[in-house]
């Protein structure tokens, strides 16, 4: 019944990027955790973007091909969503590059990794196994974001991606032992 693990997770992703807060108004408060947070989920999502798109177009997998295209679909809602915040705050879309160190760094798949993806000979395992650990990267800022923010809005949606993403891996972990 894997297909309908597979659609319950879309079914997950999908509620989580139609039910966020699209606004997180000025009136409520913001401090530099939630701006930090959001410059680097916007990076984030865009690699995970990324390497949905290289999913997509090399698995022949019907369940990792879907779970692709929602991931594609729910991480560019998101980056809207996000940049929005942003503008609204009146900060930069990216915070200076160094900016990120007292946060422990960015998670991210390096260039190196993405082209090895890229030419994998066991694509499928490959790609559920870089998925995951960029998912996990996702839970963990989230959870920093939930305890060190200052608005409600985005500290909403960060406790929606700590449960949608951690799904996710749950399904990936499964896909991968098969």
């Amino acid at each position: 019944m894997r297909g309908g693990h597979v659609l319950a997770v879309l079914v997950l992703l999908l509620s989580v990027a139609c039910g966020q807060a699209e606004s997180a108004e000025k009136a409520e408060p913001v401090n530099a955790d939630d701006v930090m947070f959001v410059q680097m989920m916007v990076q984030h999502h865009r690699q995970g973007i990324e390497i949905a798109r290289i999913g997509a177009s090399r698995t022949a997998d019907p369940e990792v091909k879907t779970l692709t295209a929602a991931i594609e679909t729910t991480q560019q809602d998101e980056v809207e969503m996000m940049l929005r915040w942003l503008h609204d705050w009146d900060q930069p879309l990216t915070a200076a590059s160094a900016a990120h160190d007292h946060h422990g760094g960015m998670p991210e798949t390096d260039r190196q990794r993405l082209q090895q993806l890229r030419k994998s000979q066991n694509f499928d395992y490959d790609l559920l196994t870089v998925l995951i650990e960029h998912q996990d990267g996702a839970v963990t800022m989230a959870a920093d974001e939930v305890t060190r923010g200052a608005n409600p809005a985005v500290q909403q949606w960060a406790a929606q991606v700590q449960t949608s993403r951690r799904a996710q891996i749950a399904m990936m972990t499964d896909l991968l032992k098969r």
